[in-house]
């Protein structure tokens, strides 16, 4: 199963990522200037992630492939990371899908 970890960047803004079973991070959010914002950005990732048409498949300049997890409102809730391969880009998805709506929170701001 997967988790959410909700942590603090050093300009005090609050983030997310989602890492899968393996302990491997699959997906990071923006920042959020409050841990209410942030655990509602979890609580919509949660939502969207088993909706395919929620997925904007992207090719970076360089090359590599990844995903930015979108919301009903159009809006960008999480980022993948990079894949070499659209197959890599494509097994990341399916590991949100997977793990995203049931994942637990572990908060490592208190």
């Amino acid at each position: 199963m997967g988790k959410f970890i909700i942590t603090k960047r050093t300009n005090g803004q609050f983030q997310f990522n989602l890492e899968a079973s393996n302990g491997r991070a699959i997906l990071a959010s923006e920042g959020y200037t409050t841990k209410a914002s942030c655990i509602k950005g979890i609580e919509s990732v949660k939502n969207n992630a088993p909706t395919d048409t929620r997925y904007d498949r992207k090719t970076a300049k360089n090359g590599s492939h990844y995903f930015n997890l979108k919301a009903g409102n159009g809006e960008i809730i999480g980022t993948s990371q990079m894949y070499s391969t659209a197959d890599g880009r494509e097994n990341g998805i399916e590991s949100v899908k997977e793990n995203a709506p049931d994942a637990l929170v572990t908060d490592e701001t208190i």
